[in-house]
């Protein structure tokens, strides 16, 4: 076994996943899923209430697998992936200037993507197009709201603010992996892979294939996984359709919209992005980029498709090694934009359905919170339900409101997934534009030192 194997040869795990077209099966998967549940809902009348529960109940099963799955599989797969990518020497990037620029864009165009998702929702007016009566209905016990009452109870005073900060370290790094705190974990895996590269190369030498074999365990398992995609879609589906009903459905139509419209216009930006920075035309993205993103849409995961974005980002757009096996891996876990969107957008979404006014400062505190939950937050599906809870009893919103998007958040967790991989493709083409090699650097000073100034050439 040697060091030249990495995470990047994994992705034809991946490759029948593509030419066999999973994300048409996917589609598929999701029309017949959602025909189905409404078929066994109570709202259709042709299954008993307590048939349709125990149907649903089994529906979902594959569903259920398919999430523990890729559960199952992260915690190694980031840290394996994140070690391997600061210390198996396969580029001498500098690392502090590497790792800062990389959280720096992250958390910009984080940001950046809230600030379209409340944007959109502010516009369009989602919210708007719910019936109270409906409301009622699918969420009977909805307790009275005051207004913006949360907003000053999820502002953190500034002397908790040292304590915070302290509790982003991690005490023991085995306590760490298991807990499934993200953003803890990869802080441990990069301050042991910085700590391997003071190591002798023949003293890293085992640790490093000792990951390089956790990578290709965690990707057979992932291949394994995946082909439960389209019947975990049809299942999850119908499970909930046949819960909601298809009136839920159809009543977040236009939040499914808004949502969309801003996911379309985050991808807007990380195409100027590559653009201007990368000097790569944004059809020529698109083209390379086609079959990360569709596999990315189909399994709702960026962590298991990321052996094809690292092979994508390096074999078809001509990032260097040392910069996408680190960008890469570190943006499966802390680049969440479309996910940071999207729980903008529903936040406000449902303050207009229980006419909350969250005001000025509860945008702030959305866009604070939405940022900094997104990051380090796992790349698995169905995480955004969770942080949009806490983001939701933060700024005074009843969480019970979750149930009116529950039945679409699959299709919007597909999607969001879509754009995150986007995103670190686009962070890592940026990157590798703004840093320059350092062998580029160490001949750029050596000519500087030799060249006479009459004799440098004008170009």
């Amino acid at each position: 076994m040697t060091l030249e194997r990495s995470l990047i040869n994994l992705r034809y795990n991946l490759r029948s996943l593509i030419t066999g077209r999973l994300w048409l099966q996917v589609i598929l998967a999701m029309i017949l899923g959602v025909a189905f549940g409404i078929l066994i809902g109570p709202t259709s009348g042709y299954v008993k209430p307590d048939l349709s529960e125990m149907i649903a109940s089994w529906v979902a099963l594959p569903g259920k697998v398919f999430l523990l799955g890729i559960q199952f599989i992260i915690i190694p797969l980031i840290v394996a992936s994140v070690i391997r990518g600061i210390a198996a020497g396969e580029a001498t990037e500098d690392i502090g200037r590497l790792g800062l620029s990389t959280i720096l864009f992250f958390l910009v165009t984080t940001i950046i993507a809230v600030v379209i998702g409340l944007g959109a929702a502010l516009i369009i007016k989602p919210g708007a197009y719910i019936d109270s009566a409906l409301l009622q209905s699918i969420i009977p016990q909805t307790a009275p709201v005051e207004t913006g009452g949360g907003v000053a109870n999820g502002l953190p005073a500034v002397k908790e603010i040292p304590d915070l900060l302290t509790s982003l370290f991690p005490k023991d790094p085995l306590a760490t992996f298991v807990s499934g705190n993200m953003l803890q974990t990869v802080i441990s895996a990069i301050i042991i892979g910085v700590a391997m590269l003071a190591m002798a190369p023949g003293q890293r030498r085992p640790i490093l294939e000792l990951l390089e074999s956790v990578q290709t365990v965690c990707m057979v398992i992932v291949g394994w996984v995946l082909k439960f995609v389209p019947y975990a879609v049809f299942g999850l589906l119908a499970s909930i359709a046949a819960r909601v009903g298809v009136s839920t459905l159809l009543a977040a139509t236009v939040y499914v919209a808004t949502v969309l419209i801003g996911l379309l216009l985050l991808l807007l930006v990380y195409l100027l992005i590559v653009m201007v920075m990368g000097r790569i035309g944004p059809l020529t993205f698109l083209k390379e980029t086609r079959e990360v993103m569709l596999l990315a849409l189909s399994t709702s995961s960026s962590a298991a498709v990321m052996p094809l974005t690292l092979s994508t980002a390096e074999k078809k757009l001509g990032v260097r090694s040392g910069i996408a096996r680190f960008v890469i891996p570190l943006g499966t876990t802390i680049n969440m934009g479309g996910t940071a969107l999207y729980q903008g957008v529903a936040t406000l979404f449902l303050a207009q359905v229980f006419q909350v006014d969250i005001g000025i400062s509860g945008m702030i505190l959305v866009v604070v919170m939405a940022t900094s939950a997104s990051i380090g937050s796992p790349g698995t599906p169905g995480v955004g339900i969770v942080i949009l809870a806490t983001i939701l009893e933060s700024v005074g919103i009843p969480t019970a409101g979750i149930a009116l998007i529950m039945g679409v958040d699959r299709i919007l967790d597909m999607c969001r997934t879509s754009v995150n991989v986007t995103g670190d493709i686009a962070a890592s083409i940026t990157l590798n534009r703004l840093i320059p090699e350092e062998g580029d650097v160490k001949a750029a000073v050596l000519q500087e030192a030799t060249v006479p100034v009459d004799d440098k050439p004008l170009s």
